[in-house]
């Protein structure tokens, strides 16, 4: 989905929040998982999605692709700075890591949990509610940790258990 999707939906959804701040959302492919900038809060979610590999053409579904949102409110400005956590082709040599195409459904569910992760974060509202769950895809084969740059960095809610039983594995 084009990044003016996202921005749409975006506004669309703290436009409702009526707190008189302005908002913008922003593409970042330089933010680090788990180490947010001082003052900016994090909200890691993970959706499902298609990803295309540009070498053969593979396709592929995963409902392990994974977004990192790094969020602040300042003097009546809020940032979100967002990233697309990327996946690679187990078929192909080399190759590169693909962004998810994320259906609008998932982004609208997606960037509604965001907006109630920005309320508790920056607002500080206790809404006792959990994350809206995503629209799962078929999928028909287990998901690769050694092609998921998620799992990579350590984030990934599948990757990080495949990972630890490997290590442990691998002592014993």
């Amino acid at each position: 989905m084009a990044q003016a999707e996202w921005t749409r939906i975006f506004q669309n959804k703290v436009d409702d929040l009526n707190k008189g701040d302005y908002w913008r959302l922003q593409f970042d492919d330089r933010i680090v998982p788990n180490s947010p900038n001082q003052g900016w809060k994090q909200y890691i979610r993970n959706t499902g999605a298609r990803f295309r590999c540009t070498r053969c053409g593979r396709s592929w579904p995963s409902n392990k692709a994974m977004v990192v949102f790094h969020m602040q409110l300042i003097g009546g400005q809020g940032t979100v700075k967002m990233r697309r956590m990327r996946q690679n082709c187990k078929k192909c040599s080399a190759a590169p890591m693909e962004i998810p195409s994320i259906t609008s459904e998932n982004i609208d569910i997606l960037l509604e949990n965001l907006v109630e992760k920005i309320r508790e974060k920056c607002y500080h509202e206790d809404l006792g509610r959990g994350n809206k769950p995503f629209v799962n895809l078929e999928v028909k084969s287990p998901h690769e940790p050694a092609h998921c740059e998620a799992c990579i960095q350590g984030i990934c809610t599948r990757g990080s258990t495949s990972l630890a039983s490997a290590f442990l594995n691998l002592r014993i």
